[in-house]
């Protein structure tokens, strides 16, 4: 679970909350918190609180802010009862990690959260906790990791581009296999003797993985199991085509998906990632890889009395690719007196 943070201790649940000490505090002296239910109080279960003989258990408050996280109606109960003060207990840690406690206490005790509050919880840990895997959310939400899993796709947050994501046990994993396998490879390249510990906390692999790219590179093979590298063109595939749906472009230049495909895949040669002329030229290309309304948006964004300059310059490198690029058209044209 998130960080929050009374001492020394990890907060897990509410059992492990009970052992943190409770303190008295008067109840002006809290605050709202962003709770996670949309409806806000429920003035009923508030009534029902005020006339009950019980006492009210202690409530949860973060206190860099003085916010409270659990226990809004319990507060609201006891301003009707005319109490002045109420037992609390004290966590710290970041406002994102209090909600995410908030919410993981109001799926386990008192009045349930609905399934609009829970979806739009999923929503919000999804856009503060984006390294957090899909199970890990929906442990703490109480929905299911497929319905996190949908609210993710339907983001606009920028999660999709992070490397890994850590799940419910604490340990982190990579998005893409392939991808922190060839970074184990660069490392290894790099450091020929550091040890497989090392190579694995540096690529964000497992141990017995980066023993097995060691092995492969020792062999000559390439880093990336042939089952990996296809799902990886397949996920490649499949971001091209919902990214490019259009056909039937009367242009003659390659269509940008499949310039974006054929990057794509030099970007995962070992031959150009691992020498030092290689990886400029993928990072050159890279950087020019614009859609259409990419360059729009920066021709727009050119100032009158510089546009001529811009101009000038951009011919200037465009006129530098073409030689470049027939340098390389005529490294690869058959020699005279062989067959094309």
């Amino acid at each position: 679970m998130s960080e929050l943070l009374a001492g020394t201790v990890t907060f897990h649940d509410r059992n492990e909350l009970q052992q943190y000490l409770t303190e008295i505090v008067s109840v002006r002296s809290l605050l709202p918190a962003g709770s996670p239910r949309l409806a806000g109080e429920n003035a009923q279960h508030t009534r029902a609180l005020a006339e009950s003989d019980v006492p009210l258990p202690p409530i949860v408050v973060h206190r860099p802010t003085m916010r409270i996280i659990d226990g809004v109606h319990r507060v609201r109960a006891a301003l009707l009862r005319g109490d002045e003060h109420i037992e609390a207990r004290f966590v710290d840690g970041s406002p994102e990690d209090a909600f995410v406690l908030a919410v993981k206490l109001n799926t386990q005790h008192g009045m349930p959260l609905s399934q609009a509050d829970r979806m739009a919880a999923a929503t919000r840990i999804i856009g503060t906790h984006p390294h957090w895997s899909d199970r890990r959310i929906a442990e703490v939400t109480g929905i299911s990791p497929s319905a996190v899993g949908g609210l993710r796709t339907r983001s606009t947050d920028q999660a999709a581009q992070l490397n890994a994501r850590t799940g419910r046990d604490g340990r982190v994993r990579p998005l893409n296999a392939a991808q922190a396998r060839r970074r184990a490879c660069e490392f290894i390249l790099g450091r020929p003797d550091a040890s497989l510990r090392e190579i694995a906390e540096a690529a964000g692999v497992a141990v017995a993985t980066a023993r097995d790219v060691r092995k492969r590179l020792k062999r000559g093979e390439d880093p990336v199991p042939p089952k990996l590298r296809a799902a990886e063109q397949r996920v490649a595939d499949a971001e091209d085509t919902r990214e490019s749906p259009g056909e039937g472009r009367q242009s003659a230049s390659p269509a940008p998906s499949e310039g974006r495909s054929v990057l794509a895949n030099m970007r995962k040669d070992p031959s150009l990632r691992f020498t030092e002329a290689g990886r400029t030229l993928l990072h050159l290309l890279t950087s020019q890889s614009l859609a259409p309304e990419k360059w729009r948006w920066l021709a727009e964004g050119v100032p009158t009395h510089r546009a001529a300059d811009v101009a000038r310059t951009a011919r200037r490198c465009g006129e530098q690719w073409i030689q470049f690029a027939r340098e390389l058209e005529r490294r690869c044209a058959p020699s005279p007196g062989k067959a094309s």
